[in-house]
């Protein structure tokens, strides 16, 4: 088991109480890399690595190079990554975890549960479309950033995080290339990571590259007829939802960026995996 956390330096109460809780674990993480990211980081407990970025690589970018540092180690098997705010109130996460991929060689990705202080799940941090029950146990077709285990096998094959997309659905993209290869995403809520509540859409650039990166996402991953379909819906949801006027013109502006602008490699899932997607409750068109 490795662990990876992405700081901005902005937290090292919270970070430094991340890693004494990872420390606490009953399965010992292999290995620990935290990277600060276009940030000095402050002082890591002995036995952490830690990777210092000249500048900022966004989620995506931060978090391809904490699972590089894991790969060059070589005794690997899960990669684990944790928010810097959040914190593991149990003590056998990582134990859990183990048995979980263990168990099932095809399973590539476990999405924790994240709750608040008082143990509140909010409804976008449940990844399926009914998610009034967040302790409801299954398989999903996305999963959380803020605590998740990865398969290393799964990343050696389908590759890492969409750098280009810096954050915002850089999970989804990553989970959609894990279920067109055959993989399982498990949502498992007795994983649980307590993190402070908090609204998404805290400013402007994040209706921009929410936006942006959808388009992305449909044009990396999506067979030709369900681009626009996925993208409508998504149009029309936000149109619904938004009351601010400034996100709303920032999130045009992002979804013309996407239109304009290069996504990296296209890849179109199958038909097999659109219709494996729908069965799990969640069709890529919504």
């Amino acid at each position: 088991m490795g662990v990876a956390v992405l700081t901005m330096g902005n937290r090292p109460a919270e970070l430094r109480a991340l890693l004494d809780s990872v420390a606490a674990q009953d399965e010992k993480a292999t290995r620990i890399v935290v990277v600060g990211n276009g940030a000095p980081l402050p002082e890591l407990p002995e036995g952490v690595t830690g990777v210092e970025l000249p500048e900022n690589r966004g989620v995506s970018g931060g978090r391809n190079v904490a699972m590089e540092r894991l790969r060059a180690f070589g005794d690997v098997d899960v990669l684990v990554d944790l928010d810097d705010d959040g914190l593991l109130v149990e003590t056998d996460v990582l134990s859990r975890l183990a048995d979980l991929h263990e168990a099932d060689p095809k399973l590539g990705i476990v999405s924790f549960r994240i709750a608040d202080e008082e143990g509140v799940t909010q409804r976008r941090h449940v990844p399926r479309l009914r998610a009034k029950d967040p302790m409801r146990r299954g398989l999903v077709t996305t999963f959380l950033g803020g605590g998740h285990s990865l398969s290393m096998e799964m990343l050696e094959r389908v590759g890492g995080w969409p750098e280009e997309f810096f954050f915002t659905h850089e999970e989804t993209d990553l989970a959609w290339r894990a279920l067109d290869d055959g993989w399982k995403i498990l949502y498992e809520p007795a994983l649980l990571l307590q993190h402070p509540r908090t609204s998404p859409a805290r400013h402007a650039v994040y209706y921009r590259m929410t936006a942006r990166n959808r388009v992305w996402l449909a044009k990396r991953n999506l067979p030709a007829p369900l681009v626009p379909l996925y993208l409508g819906s998504w149009t029309a949801m936000t149109l619904l939802r938004t009351r601010s006027g400034e996100g709303l013109k920032a999130w045009f502006g992002g979804f013309a960026e996407g239109v304009r602008q290069p996504c990296g490699e296209r890849k179109p899932m199958r038909w097999s995996t659109v219709w494996r997607m729908t069965r799990l409750g969640r069709p890529p068109v919504i």
